[in-house]
């Protein structure tokens, strides 16, 4: 058996990857964010703290984006982004107070 048939190559599922990165990826962009202009420095109501997290949905749902490409199949990239999301938006809406603990 030679080396490259013992290590598991990345599938290239590229739909799959590609929709797991475009709304799975935005949406764990938009928790991040949303997580650090609630709970980081200054509360919602800090002083251009709404500019600036305007401005890092983008650089961040285009890593993550980037990242999904390198799961070795579209499956396991959905997965991962649908558990990831669940998980933390649950957590998110009950910090808030907006989900019954």
């Amino acid at each position: 058996m030679s080396t490259t048939d013992s290590v598991k190559k990345l599938q290239p599922h590229w739909w799959r990857k590609t929709l797991a990165g475009g709304a799975g990826g935005f949406a764990l962009a938009l928790l991040i964010v949303g997580l650090f202009a609630w709970y980081g420095p200054g509360g919602i109501r800090a002083a251009d703290k709404v500019q600036f997290n305007m401005w890092m949905i983008t650089p961040l749902w285009m890593l993550i984006f980037s990242l999904t490409y390198l799961f070795r199949t579209g499956w396991r990239a959905l997965l991962f982004m649908l558990v990831v999301n669940t998980v933390g938006w649950s957590v998110f809406l009950m910090l808030r107070g907006d989900l019954p603990a």
